[in-house]
């Protein structure tokens, strides 16, 4: 829904939205024979300028005077990726200028894995944890605390963290809890469930590849999902 009421709101003239041919990522196209378009299941992706509604939108959401990057400074990188359907879908992932086109490189390893995304999309407004949540959204820049210490920023606060697959991969407590209920079934790392991420496997190989630290290893907790520039 982010997603749509972004591009809905944006000029067609808008180049955070409409990419240039040499760059372009259409929509997937189903195939009769095959169920999913050739031309859709090679990896297509880039990195653009935001500018427009998509400005005044992460505005709305998720940046405000005082946060540590500069809108001037954040790229809107749109990457192709595989859902949890086996289709190939386009998601917009805010970063940092100085990381995206690293980030693009991870994605490009990622669609080509054919490792599972539920959905990819701008992150939210921030508010408190939802116990019942299962909201699955993969996302970057969001300018907030970060989780457990509300007197530190966030490294999403800075356009150079990635989260993936949250439900999967939850945030872990040292007591071993979690902040969803409904990721609780995911605290044993001893499963293979779709979209789960484990120690060595293309997802942590992929953005270890551009020095990006995996929360997965930290000591005390334990934070699945999120991948840092800082490893933090």
């Amino acid at each position: 829904m982010i997603l749509l009421l972004a591009v809905a709101c944006t000029s067609p003239t808008d180049p955070s939205v409409v990419r240039p041919a040499s760059n372009a990522v259409p929509s997937p196209t189903p195939s009769s024979n095959t169920g999913q378009d050739p031309a859709t299941t090679t990896f297509a992706g880039g990195i653009y300028p935001l500018t427009g509604q998509v400005r005044r939108h992460i505005r709305a959401m998720n940046w405000h005077p005082g946060c540590p990057v500069p809108l001037d400074d954040l790229r809107l990188v749109r990457v192709r990726y595989w859902n949890f359907r086996g289709q190939v879908r386009t998601g917009p992932l805010v970063l940092n200028q100085k990381v995206a086109r690293d980030v693009l490189r991870v994605f490009r390893r990622l669609f080509r894995s054919r490792f599972p995304i539920h959905r990819i999309d701008l992150a939210p407004r921030p508010k408190p944890i939802d116990w019942e949540s299962t909201r699955n959204l993969s996302s970057s820049f969001n300018c907030r605390s970060a989780t457990g210490n509300p007197g530190v920023l966030s490294e999403h606060s800075y356009g150079w963290a990635v989260d993936i697959n949250p439900l999967q991969n939850p945030y872990v407590r040292s007591d071993g809890s979690v902040l969803r209920a409904a990721a609780r079934p995911y605290r044993d790392r001893t499963r293979r469930r779709v979209g789960m991420i484990h120690p060595g496997d293309v997802v942590v190989r992929s953005f270890a590849a551009i020095g990006w630290g995996w929360g997965g290893n930290w000591q005390t907790i334990k934070d699945y999902m999120h991948f840092s520039l800082t490893g933090r």
